[in-house]
């Protein structure tokens, strides 16, 4: 890690806020909990709530003048603050609502440190922008993304703003897919992670700009700090004009997935 004690705190202080939020997690798996409807068919659970109050009790005991944008508590403090944290306490409600521990804890400060954690493999994956690493029993060691799984998490869920142009379902269907990939569908951010850290070739999904989604900036952070290759749907950089994401192991990869999406 960067030796720098500015950049060192802003990741230990991320890894700390995933830490609190997965213990909530972990502990309040397999209870039945209450649903609260957020409409389209989208709901979050108390596990939800509470982890992302134990995240920004972490982020407001360290740095109280930071703004925080949270999945289920919205825009807290100034948005346009130079520090802004993005929170998702409980990405994959539904795997965990059902019982299926396929889920990841986000939080990034914009354009700075991020950490995802998995709440059941006990995982902490993080970076300060420029190394990407995985923390695990005490042990530190680096991602290094790899496309020889030649494995593919697609998005499968709704909403689709890009259809009829683009339909993510129809990409599994293309030869120019299938000649080199194999599908998974996972419903959780923490494949996007998957990517950084060589377990998949590839992510991808359809969407607005996702730069600063609350699901997906941390992902994105660690994958650009392990040298993915990130864009949207369309090859483009991310940005308020972007489309979905794409993030692929290397350039061929990605390549090759932007002819499939293309084709």
């Amino acid at each position: 890690m960067i030796t720098s004690s500015g950049v060192s705190v802003d990741v230990e202080l991320a890894i700390d806020a995933v830490l609190a939020g997965a213990d909530v997690v972990r502990g309040l798996y397999g209870q039945r909990l209450d649903r609260i409807d957020k409409g389209a068919g989208d709901f979050a659970t108390a596990a939800d709530v509470a982890g992302e109050k134990a995240i920004l009790d972490v982020i407001r005991s360290a740095r109280p003048d930071d703004g925080v944008l949270g999945e289920e508590g919205g825009q807290q403090g100034a948005a346009d603050t130079a520090r802004q944290w993005l929170v998702d306490p409980l990405c994959g409600t539904l795997n965990y609502a059902v019982g299926t521990k396929v889920v990841a804890v986000n939080v990034a400060l914009r354009g700075g440190a991020a950490a995802v954690a998995d709440p059941f493999s006990g995982e902490v994956f993080h970076t300060d922008g420029t190394t990407a690493l995985v923390r695990q029993e005490g042990v530190t060691a680096p991602l290094a993304p790899s496309s020889a799984s030649r494995l593919v998490d697609v998005n499968l869920d709704p909403p689709f703003p890009s259809a009829p142009g683009f339909r993510a379902v129809e990409l599994l269907a293309r030869p120019e897919f299938t000649a080199h990939f194999r599908p998974r569908v996972v419903s959780s951010s923490l494949a996007v992670t998957w990517v950084a850290a060589g377990r998949r070739a590839a992510y991808v999904t359809d969407g607005g700009d996702l730069s600063d989604s609350v699901h997906f900036a941390a992902g994105i952070a660690l994958c650009r700090a392990a040298g993915c290759v990130v864009t949207d749907i369309d090859g483009a950089p991310l940005g308020p004009s972007g489309r979905g994401l794409v993030v692929a192991a290397d350039a061929e990869a990605h390549e090759l997935l932007m002819s499939a999406l293309k084709a």
